[in-house]
Parts: structure tokens; C-alpha cells; sequence
């Protein structure tokens, strides 16, 4: 198995919605080569279905089969509004771009473009979203719990628990992306790296240990897939 160790890629989810198949697979190839988790539509309908269940970043063609591009990025930052979007369109560029910025699009790519230009704007994107944000956060709360990124611990009333590496690295992946999915081997990918070759059900046995030190966290087992870190 090909495993990245960057918990700071495989964190993120991208959405892409493209209706040309050809170019749908290449880019959904593209951006899995980066170590980020991509979930791909075909159409508008699928996509919309999933705005409440939102990605870390949207890429986005105007032109779908069914409901318009522009259509479906005001749904979105309606519902979102801080979830960046990237337009992409082989159509008048000036006019997409000047629309899709007034109704909220962070980037925007005219067709024809290299792939790897894609990857290089969602990079930027990322960085500019969720970088400064995470540079300036140097805690996070589950709630009665506080996780301290400098000291790698986690507190509860001001008391620290005592957890090993992983158990800390598995609560900072879960927690910076609450209400995603994690399948096991974003898991693996995440915490063990690419030299671990096991079983991914280690992560199984890593789950039960937090639970029992942190049993306030709401860990939800998706079956046959993976957890998720929930609000409490």
C-alpha cells in the first residue's frame, strides 16, 4: 500500500463536480496523488445531496448537465459559506469569473488547463484557508476535553490525560475535521505512515483505548469504514 505520511494532506476532502468523465477521472487522479480523499460527481443533483455533509474545498464546473454551476455555488455558500470553492469553465472567461467571484467562488480555472495546475491552485487554496487558521490555533476542544498542539496533550479540567502518540495524532486528525469520514486506511495513512504494513484493524484496537481515556468523545464507528468525530 502507498502511504503518505502527512496528517496536514489526508485531512482534507475535496468535492469535485465535473460531467466530462475523461477529465473527471484524471483530475480525481491528480488530487489523490496529493494524499487528499476526493469524492467525485458527475452532476448537480448527486453533488447538491451532499452540501450538508460539506468537503474542506469544492471544485466546481459551471456547465453540468442539470443544475447550473451557478446554481449550486449559491446553495453552497448559503449553506457553507466559509468552505472555499474553485469555478472551472470553458465558457467566456471574463463573465464566469466576474459571476462566480460575486457569488463567492475563491479561484477560478479556464478549459482547457494542465492538471497539475488544478493541484497547485488547491494547494495554494488550502493553505490560505486552513494554514494561517491552524498556525494561529494552537488548542482545540472536544468537548470537556482541550487538546494543546505545542505540548501534544490533552486536558481535562485542567488535568492532563495521558495518551501515547497515536491516540493523540487519531484525536487531532478526527477533531480538526468534525463530522468526517475517515476510512481506515486515511487512518493508517494518517497516523502509522507508509511503512506500516498490517492489518488496518490496528486502528480498531487504537479507538477502543481512546474511548476508554476520553469516554466523553463523541467517536462514531461507520461500519464497515471507518469514525468520525462528532459535536457534543
Amino acid at each position: 500500500m502507498n502511504r503518505k505520511r502527512s496528517v496536514y494532506k489526508v485531512s482534507f476532502t475535496i468535492y469535485l463536480v465535473e460531467d466530462e468523465q475523461n477529465l473527471n477521472e484524471v483530475l480525481t487522479l491528480y488530487l489523490q496523488k496529493e494524499g487528499w480523499s476526493v469524492t467525485s460527481f458527475s452532476n448537480g443533483t448527486d453533488a447538491k445531496a451532499m452540501i450538508h455533509t460539506p468537503p474542506s474545498l469544492w471544485v466546481l464546473d459551471i456547465m453540468l448537465p442539470d443544475i447550473d454551476g451557478y446554481h449550486l455555488i449559491r446553495e453552497i455558500k448559503s449553506a457553507t459559506p466559509d468552505i472555499p470553492v474553485i469555478f472551472i469553465s470553458a465558457r467566456d472567461a471574463d463573465i464566469d469569473r466576474v459571476l462566480g467571484l460575486e457569488m463567492g467562488s475563491d479561484d477560478y480555472l479556464s478549459k482547457p488547463f494542465l492538471p497539475r495546475e488544478l493541484v497547485i491552485r488547491v494547494q495554494k487554496l488550502l493553505n490560505l484557508v486552513y494554514g494561517q487558521k491552524q498556525k494561529h490555533e494552537s488548542t482545540i476542544a472536544i468537548g470537556p476535553y482541550r487538546l494543546d498542539l505545542h505540548t501534544r496533550t490533552v486536558y481535562e479540567n485542567n488535568e492532563p490525560i495521558d495518551l501515547t502518540s497515536k491516540e493523540f495524532d487519531f484525536l487531532v486528525t478526527l477533531s480538526k475535521d468534525i463530522g468526517q469520514a475517515f476510512s481506515r486506511e486515511q487512518l493508517l495513512n494518517s497516523i502509522w505512515g507508509e511503512d506500516y504494513f498490517g492489518s488496518d484493524r490496528v486502528v480498531d484496537d487504537l479507538v477502543r483505548r481512546v474511548r476508554k481515556k476520553l469516554p466523553h468523545a463523541r467517536i462514531e464507528t461507520i461500519y464497515g469504514y471507518g469514525y468520525r468525530m462528532m459535536s457534543t
